[in-house]
């Protein structure tokens, strides 16, 4: 393996005393890592170095033609003080695969994830023992081409940063009103929707808008060709609890495949619970709900992890689920796992390592 560089700080900056006052993604700690790639010479200059700002050129390919990719990862403090690592190799394994969508060279997930967890130790100071907070890390590549002129970029840079948040439910653990969208259409089979890009989002944001001017927090995303199936919410899995049944809709090259997303799914398992991926249309859902067989509905993501559904809108038919009160699974499995972030529960899964 290539050596690591590591250029010190000039200065550190204060640590937060109090992380429930930080926004989440807006204050980042003192070092960073990079690494470039270059055909000649595959990945190298990998080094730490201080959390700065970046040059780029204004014909920088990314900014032109979208060629990036990314990640959201968390570190945990448990109650001994360790700090943890939940599903790096997952994640970075997941990064690959968005690379090859991408048209994007592989990276080599060992390497990295020794990289990332050298950046761990030295910023482990970093890593909040708040009940719920974490320290977000943000893997992300983007292509360092400068031209303008649509094609593959011949170089690339991968960074690495760090971002103390606090607990996501600044209001306690509320359910979200989430809104059917049966009009625009964010990905299909064989285009972006698997892949951890920009585009994604992007793609997103108007419907997200149109559904917050209506008081809904997110939109749930049908299929792009016959509108008819459940795929995601923009920015997490979907889950309903139907009739006893844990479903979420399988993986079809346009849902991208969620850490958390697979986490759910093997601890309802190990608990017994009838789990299926599977296509799932929002008219089984709806007549599961006339039905009485619609128990709950919560989204899954590295931000949130669990997040529980009050209310579903589609077109005019409003769905009020539990009342608008947390669901029973969505809280069992939310306390489950925020236990074992911190070490209460034991890690039977094998889901977090500890840095070295």
């Amino acid at each position: 393996m290539q050596p690591i560089d590591f250029i010190e700080a000039k200065s550190l900056k204060a640590k937060p005393q109090d992380i429930s006052n930080v926004s989440f993604g807006k204050l980042f700690t003192d070092y960073m890592f990079e690494m470039d790639y270059a055909p000649e010479k595959g990945w190298h200059g990998a080094k730490i170095l201080p959390y700065a700002e970046i040059a780029l050129a204004p014909s920088n390919a990314t900014l032109h033609y979208g060629q990036a990719v990314f990640e959201g990862m968390k570190a945990f403090r448990s109650k001994e003080g360790a700090v943890r690592v939940f599903r790096a190799e997952d994640h970075l394994n997941r990064l690959n695969n968005s690379n090859r969508i991408l048209d994007i060279p592989q990276i080599d997930v060992a390497f990295v994830k020794k990289a990332l967890f050298k950046l761990l130790e030295l910023e482990k100071d970093w890593v909040p023992s708040l009940k719920g907070s974490s320290l977000y890390i943000r893997p992300f590549i983007f292509a360092t081409d400068e031209y303008l002129g649509v094609g593959v970029s011949k170089t690339y840079k991968l960074m690495i940063i760090l971002s103390p948040v606090s607990a996501y439910y600044v209001n306690g653990f509320a359910p979200v009103k989430i809104m059917v969208e049966d009009k625009y259409v964010r990905a299909v089979r064989g285009g972006l929707g698997e892949a951890k890009t920009p585009a994604n989002y992007a793609a997103s944001l108007h419907a997200g808008s149109e559904a917050h001017k209506k008081g809904y927090d997110q939109v749930l995303w049908l299929d792009g060709v016959e509108h008819k199936f459940i795929e995601e919410v923009g920015s997490m899995n979907i889950f309903f609890k139907i009739n006893g049944e844990i479903v979420t809709p399988a993986l079809n090259g346009s849902i991208l495949s969620g850490i958390t997303r697979k986490t759910v799914l093997e601890i309802a398992k190990k608990w017994g619970y009838p789990t299926s991926e599977r296509r799932l249309s929002i008219e089984e859902v709806c007549e599961a709900y006339d039905e009485g067989k619609l128990e709950e509905v919560f989204g899954s993501g590295t931000a949130a992890v669990i997040s529980p559904v009050g209310e579903l809108l589609y077109k005019d038919k409003k769905m009020l689920l539990n009342d608008g009160k947390v669901g029973e699974f969505s809280q069992k499995i939310f306390d489950y796992v925020a236990d074992l972030q911190t070490g209460v529960e034991t890690d039977s899964f094998g889901f977090f390592e500890k840095i070295a």
